[in-house]
């Protein structure tokens, strides 16, 4: 049973007032709370450690015990962390413990609880140059401009899905007594599957696997035109039959085999007046996988699918990626799409610079 401040001062009162008597205090403490013949009661040591209690410091209450005393986190300490911090914030923290004779550990406590800072990772991204900024927001500006928020737009894009997949080698770790010298050896070039997809905001056309008797093959522009013939044309024409909207757009990058001659005659054939290309009807801009779909979206939500499930054949890998593009939902391709917009704004905005709202999700 929990004993509270009032059970305390009734026992100390009780005690000092019959005489230091245990028996008659237990009696009191009984009939004042209502405990039962068998009900749980004070014992003498008890009793005793209270009242010593009362005497020594005044109060009947338990005392708090102090902890552990503080030794490390000190305000010098703090300030030293915090100046090493200042002058070199690149550096790990397991540096800073080294130079300032601090364990990790301390130095860490330090950074979260009392300067309350957190260790952001660095972003990663295309490198543009000056020209790049103008040309991608004249593009964005057009797309907005001519492409209607409610069109229909069709983003397309190839990747290559490796068997060998990736190493975490930050996650990678063998406990032993002594170092067993274990390599990981990765394949100069690995069996790979290059797979064309597209996605729009109804949901995702694909996979498309370029492949010749079975073995992976580079897209040329002769395989890129047979892939348009035989799997986007009869795609296209099936939604075009299912829906009365209007027509839709094609967008892709300016890989080669995309904008060959033969490529883009075929695509202005299926999307007249509506291709979103290097060389199409509005000009998509180089350098530019932050507002292109498939990359800022549907390869990466791919391959971590996929490689969750360790394939280790080829045809593993294709089954794989075939349930991977299965089980993306049309409610998924359409916050897709809406975010495409929101990238195009935001280069606008940005004078056809980085996103760094969407980098760093500060909105």
């Amino acid at each position: 049973m929990a004993w509270h401040g009032e059970h305390r001062a009734f026992v100390v009162e009780e005690y000092i007032r019959n005489g230091e008597s245990v028996i008659t205090t237990q009696r009191a403490f009984r009939i004042r709370f209502e405990l039962g013949r068998h009900g749980p009661v004070l014992d003498r040591k008890t009793i005793h450690v209270w009242v010593s209690n009362f005497r020594a410091t005044g109060s009947a209450l338990k005392k708090k015990s102090p902890g552990r005393p503080q030794t490390v986190t000190t305000p010098e300490n703090v300030a030293r962390v915090r100046a090493s911090i200042q002058q070199s914030p690149k550096r790990s923290a397991l540096k800073h413990a080294a130079a300032l004779g601090l364990s990790d550990r301390s130095v860490r406590r330090i950074l979260h609880r009392n300067l309350h800072m957190h260790p952001y990772k660095m972003m990663v991204t295309q490198e543009l140059s000056e020209r790049d900024f103008e040309t991608r927001k004249a593009a964005c500006e057009d797309i907005l401009q001519n492409i209607p928020s409610g069109a229909v737009l069709i983003s397309s894009d190839e990747a290559h899905f490796h068997l060998s997949g990736t190493v975490n080698k930050q996650n990678f770790r063998y406990w032993s007594a002594e170092n067993p010298q274990e390599l990981h050896q990765r394949p100069l070039y690995s069996p790979r599957m290059t797979v064309w997809c597209a996605v729009a905001e109804f949901g995702v056309w694909g996979p498309y696997f370029f492949e010749e008797n079975g073995l992976t093959v580079s897209v040329t522009s002769n395989r890129y035109c047979h892939m348009i013939e035989t799997f986007l044309r009869p795609k296209l024409n099936q939604f075009v039959g299912d829906h009365k909207e209007g027509q839709a757009w094609f967008q892709q990058d300016g890989a080669t085999a995309h904008t060959s001659r033969r490529s883009l005659a075929i695509l202005r054939e299926l999307f007249p007046g509506c291709l979103l290309s290097l060389r199409g009807d509005i000009a998509w801009p180089p350098r530019s996988p932050d507002l292109s779909p498939c990359d800022f979206f549907l390869q990466g939500h791919l391959k971590a699918q996929v490689y969750k499930h360790r394939p280790t054949t080829l045809q593993a890998l294709k089954e794989a990626i075939t349930q991977a593009v299965a089980a993306i939902p049309p409610e998924m391709t359409r916050r897709t799409m809406d975010n495409f917009r929101e990238r195009l704004c935001q280069c606008v905005n940005n004078g056809g610079r980085h996103l760094p709202e969407i980098i760093f999700k500060t909105k």
